[in-house]
């Protein structure tokens, strides 16, 4: 697989702060890439780089053959890009069909809009059920499913999505994880995740980067990290 996303020499940080150092990632078409790492390590900084809300000091992001580094974060939505922030980011005083029509803003064919909708509601039923629903009474599972939900309605090649667990019970992390790893079955999206909830976030991905104080210290197969030692070196 090609990659879809491809990052080299990553420096980004905040002030006089530089938090990842010359981080290098690549991204296939078709993967789910899990971003691991303790706090502070550097993962949002790193995905906020590549999305563009965070200019990078060095380095270079492509995106589909085409060099993005710095790119106004708009144009890397209407170019295929989504990005979804911790905390679910939803607007909470509006129904579940109105936050998913403005997560089609970027949407090219307006008059597909339909269509998307059908789609979103057949991969979250509960979705369609309370779709008259005010979004900010629905439960943080949901909430979290619909903010996945905003980002496919611009049908996007590369979902970036930023902790998706937290906040949640359980039973929802794993309901939530199984959305995600839907998505990128029945849709072929690439998705990049950071997570830090590794008994549901391991058995969904591909493939694992571990960053440790800024620097990647860790790029390949999930099945090592299922042991518990070889997990903590790396921790």
């Amino acid at each position: 697989m090609s990659a879809l996303l491809a990052a080299a020499g990553i420096v980004a940080g905040y002030g006089k702060k530089e938090i990842v150092r010359g981080v290098d990632l690549a991204v296939a078409e078709g993967e789910v890439l899990l971003l691991l790492g303790h706090n502070g390590a550097g993962k949002t900084t790193l995905m906020r780089a590549l999305f563009g809300l965070l200019p990078p000091r060095a380095g270079r992001v492509g995106f589909a053959g085409r060099d993005i580094t710095g790119r106004n974060p708009a144009d890397n939505v209407a170019d295929g890009l989504a990005f979804i922030p911790q905390g679910h980011g939803i607007f909470p005083a509006l129904s579940v069909r109105d936050n998913l029509e403005l997560g089609a803003f970027a949407l090219k064919k307006r008059h597909t809009l339909g269509e998307r909708l059908d789609t979103v509601f057949a991969l979250f039923p509960v979705l369609a059920e309370r779709r008259g629903q005010i979004g900010g009474t629905l439960s943080g599972g949901q909430q979290q499913m619909l903010a996945i939900a905003m980002a496919l309605m611009h049908a996007p090649r590369l979902v970036i999505l930023d902790e998706p667990s937290i906040g949640l019970a359980p039973n929802l992390v794993d309901k939530v994880m199984q959305a995600v790893r839907e998505v990128n079955r029945r849709f072929g999206t690439t998705i990049l995740m950071v997570e830090q909830n590794l008994r549901y976030s391991l058995p969904i991905a591909d493939r694992v980067v571990v960053l440790k104080t800024g620097l990647k210290i860790y790029d390949g197969p999930p099945e090592p990290l299922h042991d518990r030692v070889a997990l903590m070196k790396l921790f």
